[in-house]
């Protein structure tokens, strides 16, 4: 697990970008505080963003609603926000696995990056050092990260724009 969170994006000025995100309810004060700081992060660096946010009851809910906004909104990335925090059972863990399979899936399927930050937490300490917590919070590091792959992806369309038009690929 990442100690430090990514470097600041670079996003051109003036570039629109169109970023979802999917929050669960659950678990609400970490996944508000993760909302909170991925909004203000998309804010401080990215403008002219613009940020749907879409809640839902549980962190196993996330990726349906991923899949419909992707296919109906078709924003430039969705972020995936929630905090599982393990019990006495395995019921977490069965839970985590689901939702990352299922994103990443989706994100492969739809080729539309989805930043994956649903924590599978032992505690509450742990909850809130990567939720409220100013030094580890996954909720700025998932907009840093969804800034840097959405001109990733911008590039690489570019490029097989570029190459579609050359001669030579006809």
């Amino acid at each position: 697990m990442s100690a430090i969170i990514p470097p600041k994006p670079r996003v051109p000025t003036g570039t629109k970008v169109r970023i979802s995100i999917v929050a669960a309810k659950f678990n609400q004060e970490y996944t508000d505080a993760l909302v909170e700081n991925a909004v203000e992060e998309i804010d401080a660096y990215a403008a002219n963003a613009r940020v749907d946010l879409v809640r839902v009851p549980g962190a196993f809910e996330i990726p349906v609603v991923c899949k419909a906004l992707i296919e109906e909104e078709q924003p430039d990335c969705v972020i995936a926000l929630g905090c599982i925090i393990r019990g006495g059972t395995g019921h977490a863990d069965l839970v985590a696995t689901s939702v990352t399979d299922a994103l990443q899936k989706l994100a492969i399927d739809k080729t539309t990056p989805i930043i994956h930050e649903v924590l599978l937490v032992e505690d509450e300490k742990q909850a809130y050092a990567r939720c409220i917590g100013k030094n580890l919070n996954r909720g700025r590091e998932a907009a840093r990260s969804a800034l840097d792959i959405i001109e990733i992806m911008s590039e690489v369309r570019r490029a097989n724009q570029s190459l579609r038009l050359h001669p030579s690929n006809g």
